[in-house]
């Protein structure tokens, strides 16, 4: 019998450089969220403009991602993370320039809030490549019998980052101000842009491909939707994340509500992820594959009670506590989801199903903003949080009971 080896992902060189990389990018990204989050919500004081935030990263996020996981396919991995890395970059010297003192004296504000919107549409069109990249790189950095240690590291290393990205962006919006935590944000993303070409460039799989772009989609969707597995997984977290989260309007709550300014507003977002993290470090240890699906479904139930929890709180200690389980759901789900994503997509079809995957869950958070945002401005944002947690309870039932391969799966035996 084989000894379970958490270490197994870890003892690849390129994998560590990966990691790495990851880790600086994410923690730029999230603390740059939470940083857009404040700035505009503190600009128009509006919940509605927290959702139109998320409107403008998901419409290209979506409509692109077909095109992207059909170019995944076709190009170099290593050489495509790095331009999307280098387009990033200039998103986020973008965001440091227009909110200089320099700028504020001499914009209206609403030019100000008009060409953040911009900004971030910029970042939904990279957001539309980054998901497929990321995910068909991962394949090729580690053979196949570790894809699920790789996966749950990888998950670990996206979630920590978004612990401390959270964390630091609401402390450091107090202590240095917006403009100044933008330009660390930049210094950040520079670093992964330099380790990415510590990577070497992998094989191209698809590249005698001759699909169209609606034939590649035809076909990403198709492997998709005839998997109940993959498309009950991806469902469950779909819906989790468009109507069970509730991270764009945490600045409605740390403002209005729990009245705990912005380093309260750091510290909801960073307990929502440290569960997750704490869980997924876990995880290297107790490997959670056998009996998957009964895990997957118990944890995305878990975390809409979370969520409901949290919505109807009125008190800061027990909307962290809400926040932080709600995250070590979160955190199971996510391993389990990108383990199942890992070892049954094929290695040709890796780009498509990433963005497929991308479309159903990477677009459903600025979707989920959106809603969010309209759903606080039409009820409040504590009954929001509360549907949303309800609907996700709801949909969890459902598939518990209509889905019997997701229910019975085990991923104890795949991959050896």
């Amino acid at each position: 019998m084989q000894t379970h080896d958490p270490y197994a992902a870890l003892r690849i060189k390129e994998f560590n450089i990966f990691l790495l990389l990851r880790f600086a990018l994410v923690l730029g990204w999230s603390m740059q969220f939470v940083v857009i989050e404040w700035e505009v919500y503190s600009l128009t004081e509006d919940p509605l403009s927290l959702g139109i935030v998320g409107l403008c990263e998901f419409l290209p996020a979506f409509v692109l991602a077909p095109i992207a996981g059909h170019i995944v396919d076709k190009k170099e991995k290593r050489n495509l993370f790095a331009l999307c890395i280098g387009l990033f970059s200039l998103f986020s010297f973008g965001l440091f320039w227009l909110t200089s003192t320099y700028l504020k004296v001499r914009w209206d504000q609403n030019i100000i809030l008009f060409s953040i919107y911009v900004l971030v549409f910029f970042g939904g069109i990279l957001r539309a490549f980054f998901g497929p990249t990321i995910f068909s790189l991962i394949a090729l950095l580690v053979p196949k019998r570790v894809y699920s240690n790789a996966a749950t590291w990888s998950s670990s290393t996206w979630k920590g980052a978004n612990v401390l990205g959270a964390l630091c962006a609401g402390f450091l919006i107090g202590a240095i101000g917006v403009n100044q935590t933008l330009g660390i944000i930049f210094l950040l993303v520079m670093v992964a842009f330099v380790l990415v070409f510590r990577i070497s460039k992998k094989p191209i799989l698809n590249a005698k491909s001759t699909a169209s772009v609606m034939e590649s989609l035809r076909e990403g969707i198709t492997f998709v939707f005839k998997d109940n597995v993959i498309l009950g997984a991806l469902t469950l977290d779909m819906i989790a994340v468009l109507f069970g989260g509730a991270v764009a309007i945490f600045a409605v709550f740390a403002k209005d509500i729990l009245n705990v300014g912005s380093e309260g507003f750091g510290i909801l977002n960073a307990a929502l992820s440290s569960g997750s993290i704490i869980t997924m470090l876990a995880t290297t240890y107790i490997p959670i594959t056998k009996n998957s699906g009964k895990k997957l479904l118990i944890s995305v139930f878990g975390f809409g009670i979370c969520m409901v929890v949290f919505g109807a709180s009125k008190l800061m200690w027990l909307s962290v506590t809400a926040l932080f389980f709600s995250g070590v759901f979160d955190g199971i789900s996510m391993v389990i989801r990108q383990t199942i994503l890992q070892l049954k997509t094929p290695d040709e079809m890796r780009g498509r199903v990433g963005a497929v995957n991308s479309m159903f869950v990477g677009s459903s958070n600025e979707l989920g903003a959106l809603e969010s945002g309209i759903a606080a401005r039409i009820f409040g944002a504590p009954l929001a949080v509360i549907l949303g947690g309800t609907i996700t309870l709801i949909t969890v039932t459902v598939i518990n009971f209509k889905n019997k391969s997701l229910r019975e799966l085990d991923l104890s035996s795949d991959g050896r």
